[in-house]
């Protein structure tokens, strides 16, 4: 085994641990937390989860900039001068905002939860993206092993600071909140440390290098409205509900939305080993590499599925009060295989191929498509079976068009795939939502046998080139 291997798997194993552990945390959250604080005070919590997903738009690309001009790169022979000047501009930048947003709410906020809500959010903010500047560049420079640490360590701290909420009976959502905002904090000061090079130096070493900052802004804005398109793709359903319905509504439909993001946590982990990869890699390789990963990926995300029904049963057992919103985990669950394409394959590939004005195309089309849908089934017709159900419809559009685009690029056939996982996707959700019983295993389960039948040259082939690239190493 090469060396390149070796490094991938070391890597991997990395952000596999970071990403199991945030698994194992997020998981006991979503079971422990929606029955200890009533639904309404969950709500807020939720709300609290929601807002803070858009707080990383608010550095405008400074540091998806740094992310996509510096990937690849030794972290050793980066500018640290440069970087330092960088990183106490966006601290200056984020304070400002965050005292802007925390002025604002004495003026437009319409409730005491809600201002501590967003208050919270603004605080969390500045934390997040100044982590996020130290973050960017461990990715870009391939050290994931000092990335996966600090991700570590935020969540290990966020979940000691809740058990011992729950042992003394506190059942505030507001002290939920700042043990979140603490273990992102302490992240950040361990962040800091491990890259002390960059954080830690002499104050003459600073100098107001605008025209870096621009730059950065300007490459990296494209993918930030991207990622912005990206989450508002749900995002406008999610704001659809929370005004049509009420706090409790939300909260139900977030926790389903909760359960089905979690098998994504493992495909970010490999997306954030292999774009620093991708970047150093011959581009004659690269088709190759994508029907291989495509294919190793799918296979296992469809058997995943299969643990839809048992999942259910015991997080109706556990949490009996979230019974009924649990049957939309029926139409949410394939979320993970379109989200994981696109998160893991799709997006990191338009990313080292430098295509950020593809994937805000894409996004743009398909956050048009959620505006009007989410006008459609949360306000004219008020129907929240629509609702969600046009969240897997509006990423499954997404990742088809993307993928589609990508593969001109790439010049590979990816019809036969997305017709075949299509037909998957409509056999899992028609069984889950119309028969609630065990029955749903057998007949998925057939339908799994089925789709292995049908790729398996493919699958075949994708092993053989996974044994190439392991001693080749491109």
């Amino acid at each position: 085994m090469n060396i390149k291997v070796r490094n991938f798997i070391k890597n991997f194993s990395y952000t596999f641990s970071s990403n199991l552990i945030s698994l194992i945390i997020t998981g006991l959250v979503i079971l422990i937390v929606p029955r200890l604080i009533g639904v309404e005070a969950y709500g807020y919590w939720q709300l609290y989860l929601f807002y803070v997903t858009y707080v990383g738009f608010l550095h405008f690309g400074w540091n998806d900039g740094i992310y996509l001009r510096y990937g690849g790169e030794n972290y050793e022979d980066l500018d640290k001068k440069l970087f330092f000047s960088q990183y106490y501009l966006m601290i200056l930048f984020q304070l400002l905002i965050c005292a802007l947003i925390i002025f604002a709410t004495f003026f437009f906020a319409d409730s005491e939860d809600r201002v501590f809500v967003i208050r919270m959010t603004a605080v969390c903010m500045l934390i997040v993206n100044v982590r996020a500047m130290l973050l960017y560049i461990l990715q870009a420079t391939n050290r994931i092993k000092t990335y996966s640490q600090i991700m570590i360590s935020d969540r290990i701290i966020y979940i000691f600071l809740i058990t011992i909420l729950i042992l003394f009976g506190i059942k505030d959502y507001k002290l939920l909140i700042i043990a979140d905002l603490t273990g992102r904090f302490i992240s950040l000061l361990f962040a800091m440390y491990s890259c002390k090079d960059i954080v830690i130096r002499k104050f003459n070493s600073f100098y107001f290098d605008f025209q870096e900052a621009i730059i950065n802004i300007s490459v990296g804005i494209k993918l930030m409205f991207s990622n912005i398109a990206s989450n508002l793709i749900i995002g406008f359903i999610k704001f659809g509900i929370e005004r049509s319905w009420d706090v409790a509504t939300f909260g139900k439909v977030s926790l389903t939305l909760s359960v089905s993001n979690l098998m994504m946590l493992f495909i970010n982990a490999i997306g954030l080993v292999m774009y620093p990869i991708l970047r150093r890699t011959n581009e004659n390789r690269l088709p190759i590499i994508f029907t291989t990963m495509r294919d190793i990926l799918m296979v296992p995300l469809f058997g995943a599925l299969i643990i839809y029904y048992p999942l259910k049963v015991g997080l109706s057992l556990w949490l009996p009060a979230y019974a009924e919103s649990l049957n939309y985990m029926a139409l949410m669950f394939p979320i993970v295989i379109f989200e994981g394409k696109m998160s893991l394959l799709i997006n990191t590939y338009l990313k080292t191929l430098r295509r950020e004005k593809l994937m805000l195309m894409v996004n743009v089309f398909s956050l048009c498509l959620s505006a009007l849908l989410a006008l459609i089934t949360t306000i004219l017709i008020e129907n929240l079976d629509l609702a969600v159900i046009s969240i897997v419809f509006l990423l499954t559009i997404r990742c088809i068009l993307a993928e589609i685009l990508l593969s001109r690029i790439l010049v590979i056939s990816v019809y036969k795939d997305i017709i075949l996982e299509s037909i998957m996707s409509v056999i899992f959700i028609s069984t889950a939502w119309f028969i609630n019983s065990k029955i749903i295993v057998v007949l998925y389960g057939v339908a799994y046998v089925v789709y292995l039948v049908l790729k398996r040259k493919e699958i075949s082939f994708s092993i053989v080139n996974i044994k190439e690239i392991m001693k080749r190493g491109d």
